[in-house]
């Protein structure tokens, strides 16, 4: 069944004479800051992003190898996603890092730290996104943790429709989930949904039978 289922001059000449030393002051805190923003950017956060980058680079390998531990611990000589999230938090790689380790924890049956990270990683890419949700809606599914996972596959299912294969595939889950958590009405709304959006896909062509088999069960 599981197969199935974001004012005037004077005026101001009076104010500039009450307030110009406040003025000043804001104005140089508003340097400091730009400056200081500046200094930080070049001098400590690119450097940072690269050796992060350049730490992440082996482990990339390795996720594309479908290697999960050297993934997240590295092989003694490379570092893993679990040293670039430790040690350059902050950092695009890092956030990379969530990705990698929430797939490949998830792979190693480790559900909830694939939770942990999966759920902290956002993108805007919108493809990456929309797996992310749904890879979290697994973890979350085998943690018998069925309202997350339903709430996780929907959002897989909006996070970038224009890939109708995934976004139909996860949309199917929530409803089978649904479904068999004896949420019949929210259930039959989401295969309607899935076969309204996502008709010429194999699940939105599958869809009818469930819409008609809850449909008679709810009459």
């Amino acid at each position: 069944m599981s197969e199935e289922k974001n004012e005037a001059l004077v005026k101001m000449q009076g104010f500039w004479a009450r307030y110009q030393k406040p003025v000043l002051i804001v104005a140089a805190v508003v340097v400091i800051v730009v400056g200081g923003w500046y200094g930080y950017k070049e001098y400590i956060l690119t450097p940072k992003e690269e050796k992060a980058s350049d730490a992440l680079f082996k482990a990339q390998q390795y996720f594309a190898a479908d290697s999960s531990n050297l993934v997240l611990n590295g092989d003694g000589q490379s570092r893993g996603v679990l040293y670039v999230l430790n040690n350059y938090g902050g950092t695009k790689a890092a956030n990379l890092c969530k990705y990698y380790a929430g797939v490949s924890y998830l792979k190693l049956g480790d559900f909830n730290n694939a939770v942990k990270y999966l759920k902290d990683f956002s993108t805007d890419a919108g493809q990456v996104q929309l797996m992310a949700y749904g890879l979290l809606g697994d973890a979350y599914s085998e943690l018998n943790k069925k309202d997350e996972a339903i709430d996780s596959y929907k959002k897989a299912s909006t996070a970038f429709d224009k890939d109708e294969a995934n976004s139909s595939e996860y949309l199917f889950r929530a409803a089978l989930l649904s479904e068999t958590s004896g949420k019949t009405k929210e259930a039959l709304d989401l295969y309607k949904e899935l076969k309204e959006k996502f008709p010429k896909t194999d699940k939105g062509y599958q869809a009818d039978k469930y819409i008609y088999r809850l449909s008679i069960e709810k009459n």
